[in-house]
């Protein structure tokens, strides 16, 4: 049976606001370095992560956005917040990932059908520079990527950009051999399919999240099973499970009980299902509907021509 745990605490917003900074000012810096490198050289590797460092860049600066404009409160309108806007974010950065990484293998394909020879000095230098500064924005962005699909998008850049600049360093140093002038745009193509995987990866998580799909680590069916062991006499139906965002599920449910109580009996007993719920599952804001005469439906999946039982 799948549980929603967590095993480390996030960052406070302020400290991972400051790193998102530090990660946006790196990448800048390395794709400014390696453009100019790039085109000295002659080395499209060099040119193609300073693609993706510019998209790392853009992905940083949307992820950090979405996280301010996010913490803006409920309105009338917008009654669940703003948390979507992060989800957006991913979406668009994972996108724009895909298609960097398209085009740069199509370059690549060209270059390997017309090799041309790079100069290893400039290559190898600032691909170096570049590894070192990549490699920092990994370990800014690691503690907390696992907890916020935002965050982790932004964190996926960092990573596919440390592996890219990998296989540069690799390129460089081969680059005097005989088939220096292959490795640089194969260098790029091994790079992007990783890349590619994780992105497309990151699109399906997305997409699930604004179609309201229930977490991935999350079994209903358990879920619905442990709140029934767990309090006997208790049965959920009518069960919907969604993110509204990042770090926030949310849950509502009918709850059928197998004896009259009185109100402040059901308040005790709702409060410990949803601390239960929160402990076990990670459900960060339950609804539960109290029934004993019953709604005439059992299964634990409601229909939206039923919502109004």
């Amino acid at each position: 049976m799948a549980t929603h745990t967590h095993h480390r605490e996030p960052l406070g917003n302020g400290t991972l606001d400051r790193r998102l900074v530090a990660s946006a000012l790196l990448n800048t810096t390395i794709t400014a370095a390696e453009l100019v490198g790039g085109l000295v050289a002659g080395s499209l590797a060099l040119l193609s992560d300073a693609a993706h460092n510019a998209s790392d860049a853009a992905a940083v600066i949307l992820a950090l956005l979405a996280r301010r404009f996010s913490r803006r409160p409920p309105t009338a309108r917008h009654t669940y917040g703003f948390r979507r806007a992060e989800v957006l974010a991913a979406l668009v950065n994972a996108v724009v990932l895909v298609a960097v990484t398209v085009l740069i293998a199509r370059e690549a394909v060209a270059r390997l059908l017309h090799p041309e020879p790079v100069q290893q000095g400039i290559m190898l230098a600032v691909a170096l520079v570049a590894l070192a500064a990549n490699a920092g924005s990994v370990l800014l962005l690691r503690r907390h990527e696992q907890h916020d699909v935002n965050v982790r998008s932004a964190f996926l850049h960092m990573v596919q950009d440390a592996l890219a600049s990998v296989a540069v360093v690799v390129a460089a140093l081969l680059a005097r051999t005989g088939v220096g002038p292959y490795v640089d745009p194969v260098a790029a193509i091994v790079v992007g399919l990783a890349v590619l995987r994780s992105a497309l990866s990151l699109v399906w998580e997305a997409v699930s999240m604004l179609l309201e799909g229930a977490p991935e680590d999350v079994d209903l069916e358990g879920l619905a099973a442990a709140v029934a062991e767990t309090f006997p006499g208790v049965v959920f139906h009518h069960v919907h499970l969604w993110q509204n965002g990042p770090g926030q599920c949310l849950l509502t449910a009918h709850v059928s009980l197998d004896r009259n109580l009185e109100g402040t009996a059901i308040e005790a007993l709702f409060g410990k299902i949803k601390e239960f719920l929160h402990e076990r599952w990670g459900v960060t804001h339950a609804t539960l509907e109290p029934e004993v005469a019953g709604c005439g439906e059992t299964a634990l999946l409601g229909r939206w021509e039923d919502h109004s039982r």
